[in-house]
């Protein structure tokens, strides 16, 4: 099991590998003293007092995240397989014309069978919304653009690399700069891809994608649910900026034993067989930026994504990297999930009021991810600056927190239901409403019939997000915003 000791001075570390069945059990039976003897479970933390009920909330929490880890492990081949299966033969019915076109095309021996790394291969996220430019009705210089540039580039990034270089090329009109796969140090193996491109527009922005969580891509979600944490200090190791969300920072290049150096030894060049996310990012991001003094950055990201496009700023900030956060225009996430305690977002507000940083945290609806982890007294997960939220008519607000912050609320199970069954509806409606541009694919109709049975799972799809930022009020968080959310967070 990975350690921590040297650079982090509380943390809770749980690993579903060097767990059975028997051990997930014991979370909820055994004592904390008698947990801490197994290699799975590694906790350092002050003692909490904690009533009988927010114990028992806690340990369940960690039992349901490593029981749905485990399973995950045990399904990651097949669940690759299936999803490798429903791809490929989605691509193969956009390829060759429909499936009658493929019938017919197969009888004659003529199927045109796409190449998993090919440009026009495209993944089930593409699938959902095939849109590849943005609305013409949105112009450079309009409120609207970098969050729609950013949307744009969050779906891009689930794509392959040549999908990706080519979409930018072609359809955006912008200049590809690089598709990258990183390195996860715990997992040891590459877990992490970014993509990252220059507005020809105005070649003075620069624009890094990373990209969520694939909906077959097991270790992914294996990120998404660890409920590990490590509590960081500054960089004088003499205050702590609060806990932060394992699974997340180390996709983003978390060190074992040495956690977050300021610089890595050696620094990371172009033969690096193993890049890590964060180091890689900020070298590449200095040397495009010494070269034209008049440019600027946005991070953004969809999903797991999100949660690494604000992490990014949080490192920046705990490396004192006041040059390139002074260049960062604005960080756009969408589907975000809960990345640190009320500490860390305390933190994050300084850094983001002293930096003049833009942050916009898009919420759709009943989207489940920016509802977890849970937001409990007992685990400490909050959200951090305000929240952009649009409701299914895609009528915005800026709020201290999404409505039904924690999803699971028996009082919204109803309007759940009927706000699923309405997005049926809307996706019939919406083409004569709002024009062709926003008519649903038959694989975004199919993944809105799942909304029926989870809602929250259909709405975190990219082809809402992408509505938001077109048909949505356009919304601009404060620092006031973000002071007054810090306070009632707190």
């Amino acid at each position: 099991m990975e350690t921590a000791e040297e650079f982090c001075e509380s943390y809770l570390l749980v690993d579903a590998k060097e767990a059975s069945l028997y051990d997930i059990a014991c979370i909820l039976i055994c004592s904390t003293s008698f947990l801490k003897t197994k290699a799975f479970y590694k906790e350092l933390s002050e003692d909490v007092e904690r009533s009988i009920g927010d114990t028992i909330c806690r340990r369940f929490i960690i039992f349901a995240s490593m029981l749905i880890q485990k399973v995950l492990i045990w399904v990651e081949k097949p669940m690759a397989r299936i999803g490798f299966l429903i791809e490929l033969w989605l691509n193969l019915l956009s390829s060759n014309g429909g499936v009658f076109r493929l019938f017919i095309s197969y009888i004659q021996g003529k199927v045109v069978r796409p190449e998993e790394s090919a440009e026009k291969f495209m993944t089930v996220v593409g699938e959902l919304d095939r849109r590849l430019k943005l609305d013409a009705s949105i112009r450079k210089g309009d409120g609207r653009y970098n969050q729609a540039l950013s949307i744009m580039a969050a779906k891009l990034a689930y794509e392959n690399k040549a999908f990706v270089k080519a979409a930018i090329q072609d359809q955006l009109k912008m200049e590809f700069i690089g598709f990258y796969e990183f390195w996860n140090d715990y997992q040891n193996q590459f877990t992490t891809y970014a993509t990252m491109f220059q507005d020809t527009l105005d070649p003075n922005l620069i624009v890094v994608a990373f990209r969520g969580t694939g909906p077959f891509t097991a270790k992914d979600w294996m990120t998404d649910v660890d409920i590990s944490w490590f509590e960081l200090k500054d960089l004088n190791n003499s205050k702590p900026i609060g806990r932060i969300h394992g699974g997340f920072m180390k996709a983003l290049g978390l060190q074992q034993t040495k956690g977050w150096p300021k610089n890595l030894e050696p620094p990371p060049d172009a033969t690096d067989e193993h890049p890590f996310a964060y180091y890689t990012i900020r070298e590449k991001l200095r040397g495009i930026l010494e070269k034209n003094t008049n440019a600027k950055f946005i991070l953004t990201g969809h999903s797991l994504g999100a949660a690494l496009a604000i992490l990014f700023v949080g490192v920046l900030g705990l490396h004192e990297e006041t040059w390139l956060l002074k260049r960062l225009e604005g960080v756009y996430t969408f589907g975000q999930p809960r990345v640190g305690d009320v500490s860390f977002g305390r933190y994050m507000m300084k850094v983001i009021e002293d930096h003049d940083v833009r942050y916009f945290r898009y919420v759709y609806g009943n989207d489940m991810v920016p509802r977890l982890p849970y937001d409990h007294r007992s685990l400490f997960f909050k959200h951090f600056g305000p929240s952009l939220f649009f409701d299914s008519f895609y009528n915005g607000k800026v709020m201290a927190e999404e409505p039904n912050k924690n999803y699971f609320s028996m009082v919204w199970v109803i309007p759940k239901y009927l706000t699923a069954f309405w997005e049926i509806i809307r996706s019939f409606i919406l083409p004569y409403w709002k024009g062709e541009d926003y008519k649903e694919s038959r694989t975004e109709r199919l993944f809105r019939l799942v909304g029926l049975i989870i809602p929250g799972i259909a709405a975190h799809g990219p082809k809402d997000y992408v509505d938001v930022t077109r048909l949505g009020t356009e919304l601009v968080p404060t620092i006031t915003n973000n002071k007054r959310v810090a306070i009632e967070n707190d």
